[in-house]
């Protein structure tokens, strides 16, 4: 909103080259600033909606497996339209001047929406969380999501994926050290058996990237990397974008050049004499910090750490389902933030929507956790006091009982 107060940040070139309305703002490009302001002030509403109706383990349940489904269906109509058709999207539409995958125009956009997808599954896996008759399910979900994201050949998308799978791993051993239920708290080959089972997915999900990547983009990643390296076509050579970016941010270090302003601003400061015309820097840290300056990174860093710090607490909960919604839903928050430091999925609507949705499932409060039963509460309440439990009216006879107090 600052942005588009009139401050006078523009100067004589900015007038020259913009109307005087736009000169007369600190956004080179107001109309865009105010549409994206419009877009930010619906996907608020839009997170707010999901942490106040996700309110229930049921609800929960039901919202982690809708997106299950549709994740593993979306990659079943990808990867048959990969096979039978890659050039169309729908066998309707063919772009020109792009790379189709599934229904999105773009296939590095459809590896950032699988990055995402694929965190529920995994967490629940990896956290033990899933039953017995229901295990082949999430697999073939898995598996599937995970064949359909290295079938796009992003370079970008699969490292972000093996990223997940890192942080998924550590994030799991973590929670379960420090809640005591590793092998050495169960003891024995019976509480090592979990452990290794859960060791041997994480090895196989390994192992299902490694053939994935060889065996699809073995010869084509690597000439895409030389070419990268090598060539001068700037629709191969990201350091480009980024480097107009950089120049935009020492422009405009503290505000930027306005939210949504980057394709007006990047014409001044593009390396190339025209050659492309750029809307996104193709890195959202840089593309924060030209559009909002230091503000707006402090803003986000801001945003970023109180997901982090809120989703490893919910980790750590005593109801293993949650935990697994927790770490899934995190991880794949941590894979399309590691994305995005080479492309922008956050800058579009599908996988914006499905990031908030992701970080509203790992902040929730404890009121979508399943409630431990009631005797078995009282039997370890008794085991703790010695064998001896004091009965409701002696807990307090002038005041509000415990359970009284933790219900308020």
């Amino acid at each position: 909103l600052v942005q588009l107060l009139p401050l006078g940040g523009g100067d004589a070139a900015t007038a020259a080259e913009l109307s005087s309305a736009a000169a007369r703002t600190i956004s080179l490009d107001p109309y865009a600033t105010r549409m994206t302001l419009v877009q930010l002030a619906a996907l608020a509403v839009y997170f707010s909606a999901a942490l106040v109706f996700i309110d229930t383990p049921k609800r929960l349940r039901i919202v982690v497996r809708v997106l299950v489904v549709f994740g593993a269906a979306l990659a079943l109509f990808a990867l048959l339209q990969f096979f039978l058709n890659p050039e169309q999207i729908y066998w309707l539409r063919q772009p020109r001047y792009a790379r189709p995958f599934g229904p999105f125009i773009n296939r590095h956009h459809f590896a950032g929406y699988m990055v995402l997808a694929t965190g529920l599954p995994l967490g629940l896996l990896f956290a033990g969380a899933v039953k017995k008759d229901l295990l082949p399910l999430y697999l073939f979900a898995t598996i599937v999501m995970a064949m359909a994201l290295v079938a796009t050949l992003s370079r970008g998308g699969v490292l972000a994926f093996a990223a997940e799978l890192v942080f998924l791993a550590g994030l799991i051993a973590l929670t379960r050290r420090k809640d005591g239920t590793g092998a050495a708290a169960e003891g024995g080959a019976t509480g090592a058996r979990p452990v290794l089972r859960r060791l041997g997915l994480q090895l196989a999900f390994g192992l299902v990237l490694l053939v994935g990547v060889l065996a699809y983009m073995g010869d084509e990643l690597v000439s895409r990397t030389m070419e990268t390296i090598t060539s001068g076509n700037v629709t191969s050579d990201r350091t480009t974008f980024w480097r107009g970016a950089r120049d935009i941010i020492r422009e405009r270090p503290w505000l930027g050049a306005g939210l949504g302003a980057f394709g007006v601003a990047y014409t001044r400061h593009d390396p190339t004499p025209g050659e492309a015309r750029l809307d996104q820097a193709h890195n959202d840290y840089l593309q924060i910090l030209s559009d909002a300056g230091v503000v707006g990174g402090l803003l986000g860093l801001a945003f970023l750490v109180s997901l982090f710090r809120q989703g490893f607490a919910r980790a750590g909960s005593d109801d293993k389902f949650r935990r697994g919604v927790a770490a899934g839903a995190l991880a794949g928050c941590f894979g399309a933030l590691v994305h995005s430091f080479f492309d922008f999925p956050l800058h579009l609507a599908a996988i914006a929507l499905l990031f908030l949705l992701l970080a509203a499932l790992a902040t929730v409060n404890g009121r979508v956790e399943e409630q431990p039963v009631k005797g078995r509460r009282r039997h370890r309440r008794r085991h703790a006091r010695g064998g001896h439990e004091a009965s409701a009216p002696e807990l307090s006879t002038t005041g509000p009982s415990t359970a009284e107090t933790a219900g308020t």
